[in-house]
């Protein structure tokens, strides 16, 4: 055998003991700690450990008789392994500590993550170049737009909406967002990102039969038995084609466009860390809680993204829909995916076109928002963007809806709150819209109730008395009331103003003259009637009654049993402690943590008593067995506090 082999041996031999040494390392971390550690700090641990070992052994192979073939031999090297094995627990420990697990990335996630750092990197600075361009760089510094005058606002909405438009897809969606929240914004602001337009040119065809290929499985002419290449219309995130079925049905097909949601998703990224700079920075990022209206866009935005959250809301709006003279598409799930979906074609005009000549265009607006207001305060669920691109007259003079992107929703304790709070309102009851007003809005811990109440006495005086004309931007001083004092309105709320704002420009367009508020007020006095009248008072106390029923029945029973156990003095209650499985679990983890401690002090305590306890037998002539017990027990005892320290750490978070 040559000498080659021999070393080649001797290196497989040395690197299967120290794999061997550390797998042995990691099962007895792991049952003495009691909890699993990742293979990065467990290999350094137990590198750690066989770096100590050798030289520790040594260091008691000094000690010990070298003709003594006894236990002696033994006892010191395993309190050799034993400190070798204590100093890499104390390293996992130290570890667990200060570098928590998933608080470093990988390597590979590293480098991934640089890489998106410089895409980011540079893509903030273009975002950075726009604004300041367009002299907005000042309130990124922490400039207050609060104060200046309605010349001055006007020219920064402007810029504002100039600056979005360049910035693409992202920032133009959340102009729009913005345009809805006159809440927060000013007047200048709000009509001024009004004008921003979704609009694209169409991407090519081979780029969007990619698509259809990679969301359909196979080709376009499998699934499909004609498919126009030309768009219907381009948007920044889709376009739409028209297409025939192999079975002869009609439909349009919404295509996403390639690449677009990494686009989305890297300046979503952007958004929410400018949101967190101004809120960290500036006063009135503070004020407008821009970190949460990020946050909010970003969960909206990538919800549109997604083509099966659409077909959802358009079987959610069908279905609220149901019995009014309108319209929804039919999707067709088997042939829809994340970045496609296929939905029945509507034959018909768009309202942003020309409506035909004798369409009686009252009739029709009334239409649109009784359905929009039924959608709303009955059903919850309602089309959040009923502008006029989204709202077709159908052929057989139906109304059509379009684009589900945008759907809102209202539980039931809010739609009461709601509906509380515009009846208040008709009625001029400041005291009912305080009352309502602090049902529907997020309630601060402070607020001055009084005062809020006089507040809305101003608004409805100047808005709701007699000779004046209420129209859809008394909710916009509506809101700039409710922000003066604090109170945060949910989005859902926000959505709902919004999309009545939507539907008063596209009822002005359809039927100029259109008196909104007047149509509501007649729709919410024919509602009031419809759940007040007779049938449904009957019906409702009738259900009420059916729930009421079995209790009512058991009632006087158990009554009995409890005045007569109280009479004859056995009255009693029963408490099951710790009847839940997490009530129990914690008290387990508390008390094993202190056995754990009370057995680590127990086992220290004894260590010490023995190293301090003069004769015994010897084991060496500088040590005795007493002391061998005592180091001993000392590391175990060590080992014991690590494995509560341990437990600690990894509770509190």
């Amino acid at each position: 055998m040559g000498r080659g082999t021999v070393d080649l041996l001797v290196v497989a031999g040395l690197a299967a003991t120290v794999a061997v040494m550390l797998a042995g390392f990691a099962v007895a971390a792991r049952r003495v700690l009691g909890l699993r550690f990742g293979a990065v700090r467990t290999l350094l641990a137990g590198a750690l450990v066989i770096v100590i070992l050798g030289p520790t052994m040594q260091a008691f192979a000094g000690i010990v008789d070298p003709a003594d073939a006894g236990v002696t031999p033994l006892w010191f090297f395993i309190l050799a392994t034993l400190c070798a094995l204590l100093a890499g627990l104390v390293f996992l420990v130290v570890a667990e500590a200060l570098v928590p697990p998933g608080s470093l990335p990988g390597p590979l996630e590293l480098l991934r993550a640089a890489r998106r750092r410089a895409v980011r990197s540079r893509r903030y600075l273009q975002i950075t170049r726009i604004l300041i361009r367009h002299g907005l760089g000042p309130y990124l510094r922490g400039r207050d737009p609060g104060p200046s005058a309605p010349a001055g606002r006007a020219r920064t909405a402007e810029a504002l909406r100039l600056a979005l438009d360049e910035a693409g897809v992202t920032f133009v969606k959340l102009g729009q967002i913005m345009s809805t929240r006159g809440d927060l914004l000013p007047p200048e602001f709000v009509g001024e990102l009004r004008l921003l337009q979704d609009r694209a040119a169409p991407a090519p065809w081979a780029e969007i039969e990619r698509v259809l290929a990679a969301e359909l499985g196979g080709p376009v002419e499998e699934a499909f038995a004609e498919f126009e290449r030309e768009p219907l219309a381009a948007a920044s995130i889709a376009q739409v084609h028209r297409a025939r079925l192999t079975g002869g049905e009609e439909v349009v097909v919404k295509v996403q466009r390639p690449g677009i949601a990494a686009v989305v998703e890297q300046d979503l990224d952007i958004v929410a860390r400018l949101a967190r700079s101004l809120e960290r920075r500036t006063g009135w990022g503070r004020s407008f809680g821009v970190g949460e209206l990020a946050r909010g866009f970003a969960e909206a935005l990538r919800e549109e993204l997604d083509f099966r959250v659409e077909s959802a809301n358009m079987a959610a709006v069908a279905a609220a829909s149901a019995g009014e003279p309108v319209r929804v598409p039919v999707p067709r799930p088997e042939l829809s995916s994340r970045r496609v979906l296929v939905m029945e074609r509507l034959r018909g005009v768009p309202f942003g076109g020309a409506v035909p000549e004798g369409t009686d265009r009252q009739a029709l607006a009334r239409t649109l928002l009784e359905t929009l207001l039924r959608q709303i305060m009955v059903h919850g669920v309602f089309h959040a963007d009923p502008h006029p691109g989204n709202i077709m007259l159908l052929e057989d003079g139906r109304l059509g809806l379009l684009d589900f992107g945008s759907v809102g929703r209202l539980d039931a304790a809010l739609r009461g709150a709601l509906q509380r709070l515009l009846t208040a309102l008709d009625r001029g009851d400041p005291l009912g819209v305080s009352d309502a007003l602090l049902e529907v809005v997020a309630r601060p811990d402070e607020i001055d109730e009084r005062e809020l109440e006089r507040d809305l006495g101003r608004f409805m005086a100047r808005h709701l008395v007699t000779g004046t004309a209420p129209d859809m931007r008394m909710f916009s001083h509506l809101f700039r009331v409710v922000s003066a004092h604090g109170l945060a309105v949910p989005p859902e709320v926000a959505a709902v103003f919004r999309a009545l704002g939507t539907a008063e420009g596209t009822l002005a367009r359809l039927a100029p003259g259109f008196d909104v508020v007047a149509e509501a007020r007649a729709f919410s006095a024919r509602h009031l009637t419809e759940r007040g009248g007779p049938e449904r008072i009957r019906q409702t106390v009738t259900q009420e009654a059916l729930h009421l029923m079995p209790m009512l029945r058991r009632l006087p029973r158990r009554v009995e049993r409890i005045v007569g156990a109280a009479e004859h003095g056995r009255f009693g209650v029963n408490v099951r402690l710790f009847a839940d499985e997490r009530d129990r679990r914690y008290v387990t983890g508390v008390l094993h943590q202190v056995l754990l401690t009370v057995l680590a002090a127990t086992t220290g305590i004894m260590a010490v008593l023995l190293l301090g306890t003069e004769g015994g037998p010897s084991v060496t002539p500088g040590v005795g067995l007493l002391q061998l017990f005592g180091y001993n027990l000392l590391a175990i005892s060590a080992m014991l506090g690590l494995r509560v320290l341990v437990l600690i750490f990894r509770s509190e978070r």
